[in-house]
């Protein structure tokens, strides 16, 4: 807290490098021209043309983009005098990699490709550990700005009966690919991939689950947070009912367990706008441990249940890349992780999107092939699960029909020895 207090009388520049310039990175680079002692060595990326078109369309000047150094590979920079990598490339594999390199050179790294947290990010928090040095989540992601919440609450004393998001979701969704997706944004592809630069594959994801089912494992994973029973439910539930409907089944609520994550939904089940949604925000539930907190809770106006047991609290929005910058303040000033995975408690396991064939190549979240869904660690172990984050690439070995679950002896996978060295580390963790 108070970091800008701490930067006002700090001297030191904070020397950043991107791995990956897309639409996360965009928005941060939109800021960068306000703020203080962070100075931008290096991007990294396979097309550095775009790149450097990113940066011009975010506001840079020509002049600071000709004193960026962009090259294509991480092998090119990381040996540069550089404090804090962050990585956001959005590839669970090649994140991991890259994630590894960079801890064991004594580096810092946000990763803003949850999907490389929520695949192997135990791992490589405990790795960042070893090294002495710092993994952490993004902040101005969502799950950063949960675990924030969570933090706040259970250093002051409150318990946490369930932790979220919301989004805007409907069961017909999990079925949509990057040819549908834009027109249930109710976007033209012209204007939402050559104007905007929006990547149909993630805005793919934000919509069919994928993206929840990510965020909410590595909430679960950072917070130690339980699973649903059977996957997220996504109920509608607008924000004055946070605290009346998020609270467990035996007190009247719709959660399974106290101490979960849960998203919530902005339309109906006949995709009618609820009021008072939480599409862009997160929230907390929490619980007053005695008579005189629930009498404050009454008397000072908090939203509670019924029985005012149960309050909640909410942030509307969320700004994804426009505060970023509190991730590189945090680790530079500080030496603290915007939230980090503590524990292996859950997974997002691979499901089949359609019928697929045996030779069919996977083609990763937000596709045509598969969809994700949250599961404990535990099953993902017990029944072999593909997670989703190695899904990319990888060829069918069995007919699969369309909602089954994916096994990993259903298919071919090549990956690297760092990633199944990672896995076998986290399955290693469970009893």
């Amino acid at each position: 807290m108070f970091l800008n207090t701490k930067l006002e009388t700090s001297s030191k520049s904070i020397k950043v490098a991107f791995i990956g310039c897309g639409k996360f990175v965009s928005m941060f680079l939109a800021q960068y021209n306000q703020l203080q002692k962070i100075v931008i060595d290096t991007i990294v990326d396979i097309n550095i043309d775009n790149a450097k078109n990113n940066c011009l369309k975010s506001g840079l000047k020509f002049e600071a983009i000709e004193k960026i150094n962009f090259v294509n590979s991480l092998e090119e920079a990381i040996d540069r005098d550089i404090e804090i990598f962050i990585e956001a490339t959005g590839n669970p594999i090649v994140g991991t990699i890259h994630a590894i390199k960079i801890i064991k050179k004594k580096k810092h790294i946000i990763l803003v490709n949850v999907e490389a947290d929520v695949t192997c990010g135990k791992y490589l928090a405990d790795l960042a550990k070893e090294n002495n040095v710092i993994c952490s989540m993004a902040y101005g992601d969502q799950p950063s700005l949960i675990l924030e919440q969570v933090e706040w609450a259970r250093l002051n004393g409150f318990s946490v009966i369930c932790a979220g998001k919301g989004t805007k979701y409907h069961p017909d969704f999990e079925y949509s690919t990057p040819d549908t997706v834009w027109g249930y944004y109710g976007l033209s592809k012209e204007h939402a991939e050559v104007e905007s630069g929006m990547n149909p594959k993630m805005f793919n994801s934000f919509l069919c689950g994928d993206k929840s089912a990510i965020e909410m494992c590595a909430v679960s994973n950072g917070a130690d947070l339980k699973c649903p029973s059977n996957g997220l439910t996504f109920p509608p539930i607008g924000v004055y009912d946070i605290a009346k409907k998020l609270i467990p089944k035996i007190e009247g609520g719709l959660i399974d367990f106290e101490g979960q994550v849960e998203v919530i939904s902005s339309i109906d089940k006949d995709k009618k706008d609820i009021p008072n949604d939480l599409r862009w925000g997160v929230y907390i539930v929490i619980k007053a441990q005695n008579q005189y907190v629930k009498n404050c809770f009454k008397d000072y106006g908090m939203v509670t249940d019924s029985s005012g047991n149960y309050s909640a609290i909410w942030r509307p929005y969320h700004y994804i890349g426009l505060e970023l910058a509190q991730s590189i303040y945090s680790i530079a000033l500080d030496k603290k992780a915007t939230g980090h995975t503590k524990n292996y408690n859950a997974d997002v396991a691979a499901y089949a999107k359609k019928d697929l064939k045996i030779g069919e190549k996977l083609d990763g979240e937000g596709g045509f092939c598969t969809r994700g869904k949250l599961v404990t660690s535990k099953k993902s172990k017990q029944e072999n699960i593909l997670p989703l984050g190695l899904t990319d690439g990888a060829i069918v070995k069995r007919n699969i029909k369309k909602d089954e679950s994916i096994k990993l002896s259903d298919v071919d996978l090549k990956l690297p020895d760092d990633i199944i060295k990672a896995r076998q580390y986290q399955y290693d963790l469970i009893s």
